[in-house]
């Protein structure tokens, strides 16, 4: 394992770890040049200067690399298809949004993974470079740092209700980190799918609605939501804490093509969604950060409780 050591890990003490910064090129170097590498799995590779740099030093060196990729990569396209198969990825992309904003944030970091795709893709070409790129949508587990289920849950828990954006709900094509570890663990040590790029997402389609559903049963207590206009939700700085399924910048995904190559078997959101819950339902973790603006989403739906 590669990291800055900054972060504490929970990996077993017989792991080896090596320390730098990988947008270091020359402490990577340093770390990397002491060993030969049966495969690579790089977590941690947001643009393509950062993709060069370990194209460079692993060349030769490894016999596979996978990429965690993003769904973002379609997000940037001036037409956005949900959800977002493999074949849309060429074509012309969206203008630079005003620096400073959420937009530009997420717009830099779906450009900067897409140069880091074209980087491996051109390695490939010339070299023969052994990539495979994952393209991952929201990612769930109980180890999500973002805390985007218990935030959910603990609305639910409060009685809600849960403020959505009106105008309809997006589509809801995630993952389940399991099923991601899964298949890298899968494709290490083969030549499944090298050269390529595999959209990851579980194999049913819900509205934020209908995935709030399975888990407000989950949970045992009635769904109560409240549509409030998207520009106001933006105004008051509550998207996408209120709701993270309705972020306009989270991807969905056909994993179709990937259950065809790599035999892909992604796990349905009905099914591990109440996982998810009675695992926070019985967990002792303190709120995550997005529950701290509730009081202000109460009073906007019911502006007599004021900060109560």
């Amino acid at each position: 394992m590669l990291n800055r050591g900054v972060t504490p890990d929970s990996l077993p003490q017989d792991v080896e770890r090596l320390r730098a910064d990988r947008t270091d090129p020359r402490a990577l170097a340093v770390a990397l040049k002491q060993h030969d590498w049966e495969a690579v799995v790089d977590l941690a590779c947001y643009s393509g200067a950062e993709a060069a740099a370990a194209v460079d030093l692993l060349r030769g060196r490894t016999g596979r690399y996978v990429f965690i990729g993003t769904g973002q990569v379609y997000l940037v396209r001036t037409e956005v298809r949900r959800p977002s198969r493999e074949g849309d990825y060429a074509g012309p992309l969206l203008p630079e949004p005003p620096a400073g904003t959420r937009d530009h944030d997420n717009w830099r970091y779906g450009i900067g993974k897409r140069e880091a795709e074209d980087v491996l893709a051109e390695a490939w070409s010339r070299s023969r470079f052994p990539y495979t790129s994952l393209r991952l949508p929201m990612v769930h587990s109980p180890r999500d740092h973002y805390g985007r289920i218990h935030n959910y849950l603990l609305r639910l828990l409060d009685g809600g209700p849960i403020l959505l954006p009106q105008g309809g709900d997006l589509s809801v094509q995630h993952v389940l980190g399991d099923d991601v570890v899964r298949l890298i663990c899968c494709l290490l040590g083969t030549e499944a799918g090298v050269g390529e790029a595999f959209n990851l997402a579980q194999p049913d389609i819900l509205t934020v609605e209908g995935a709030l559903g399975v888990m407000a049963e989950a949970a045992g207590v009635p769904l109560r939501v409240h549509r409030v206009s998207r520009s106001t939700l933006d105004a008051e700085g509550l998207l996408p804490a209120c709701s993270p399924f309705s972020d306009p910048w989270m991807s969905a995904l056909d994993p179709s093509r990937a259950a065809a190559v790599l035999g892909f078997q992604g796990t349905p959101m009905r099914e591990y969604l109440p996982r998810l819950v009675e695992h926070y339902a019985r967990s002792a973790l303190p709120p995550p950060a997005g529950y701290s603006q509730r009081d202000r989403e109460l009073a906007l739906m019911n502006p007599s409780v004021g900060g109560a």
